[in-house]
Parts: structure tokens; sequence; C-alpha cells
């Protein structure tokens, strides 16, 4: 449980963004679709309009999934906008001995959606899954020393891949649940009750974090 006790939950602040939360009611679990969330399914947006920036419900999953899946894909763009043009050199950039490069992040995230797929829809508990899949994602999981030894060399097509990779099996799996999947709930971050919605957020917002690491080093590229 070490990755999971550095990824500590903090409370998120109540937001009012376009109210299309509110009136959401407790149940045991967490919260219920609310009626502005199941009357914003009438007006969906056209598979067309592409935008990111179209948060809420998605045709083809639940209200709260959908929510949270349009969150989450607008994030993985601002991620691959920041990176698309990276040189292989850019892309292994170290500041000092103990920073992660760009792409070794880059293989991270996918390697923490990967992770959060067997927990969340395999039911796995975290680090039981079969070694097959702990020698393909672990150094990228845990970054460190053999992190910045292992990962290098791709260009950035290799990681965006793999992101791609990732993130097709995530939309499939979401497709098949239901908001009720979404809140249930089991003791995790710092032993207390965590429910799939929580979790699933954490992947986006851990996705922002790293893009902000991202961000930084890339100011300090050498010219």
């Amino acid at each position: 449980m070490t990755y999971i006790n550095n990824h500590i939950m903090k409370k998120q602040p109540k937001t009012s963004r376009r109210s299309f939360l509110k009136g959401a009611s407790l149940i045991t679990a967490g919260f219920v679709a609310s009626p502005l969330l199941s009357s914003a399914q009438t007006n969906l947006p056209k598979k067309e309009d592409n935008s990111i920036y179209l948060i809420g419900p998605q045709e083809g999953y639940s209200p709260h999934i959908g929510a949270l899946l349009s969150t989450m894909t607008m994030m993985r763009k601002w991620v691959i906008n920041t990176v698309n043009d990276l040189t292989v050199e850019q892309l292994d950039f170290q500041i000092d001995e103990k920073s992660n490069a760009v792409g070794a992040m880059l293989l991270h995230l996918a390697a923490t959606e990967r992770y959060y797929q067997l927990n969340t829809f395999d039911n796995l508990d975290w680090g039981t899954w079969d070694n097959a899949i702990k020698e393909k994602w672990d150094v990228a999981s845990g970054l460190g020393e053999k992190g910045r030894e292992e990962i290098k060399g791709h260009d950035v097509s290799y990681y965006l891949a793999k992101l791609e990779e990732v993130r097709k099996v995530t939309e499939k799996e979401f497709a098949k649940r239901d908001d009720d999947w979404l809140m249930k709930a089991e003791p995790f971050f710092e032993g207390k009750q965590t429910n799939n919605y929580c979790k699933w957020f954490h992947v986006c917002e851990h996705e922002s974090n790293h893009r902000g690491q991202m961000k930084f080093i890339l100011k300090r590229l050498p010219s």
C-alpha cells in the first residue's frame, strides 16, 4: 500500500460548476445522480462536437461516469498538448539525479491508470495482480532510481500509445457500469471509506499534478 499512502486524497472544496451537481441526494455510498444530471442526458454533446470543454454527462455512459470521463478527457488532452512536440532528448532530460524525466512520468500515468483499472474493475486488492502485470508496469508505477535507469530512449509516440492503450480500456469498462458502481466504497485512502468516484478522480488529479511537474522541467530544458 506504499503507493496509496503517498497519494492521500484531500477534501475537495464545494463548487458550483454550472450547478449541474446541485441537488444530489446523499445515500449510504455517496451521491446518486441528481435531477439536473438526469435531465442533462436529453441534451448530450453530439459525437461530431468533440470539444474537450463540454464537461458533463456523455453519450453511452451513466450521468456521473460521463461527467467524470469528460473531466479525465480534458486533462489527458492538456497532458498531450504539453508533450506532443518533445524530442527523445527532451523526454529523457533530468534536472538532477533525483528527478524524473517527462517520458518516465508519462509512462507512470499509464501505469497508474492500469492499476486503478485492476483495483476497481477487477476488484483486486492493491498489488495483488499477477507477476506479468507487475513486470510490465511496476517500474513505471514506482519511478525512482529504476525508473531513471530503465525508462528512456523512447519517442513521444511510444508514451502516447501507452496512455491511449489504457484509456481505451477505461472507456470500455466505464460504459459497462452505472453510478451505483461509481459510488461503491471500501477502505482505501488512509484506511478510510473511499468510493470508486474518488479513486478515479484521483487518477485525473494525478495527471494534473504531474503535468505541473512536466511544465516545470520543460522551462528548464537546455537551450
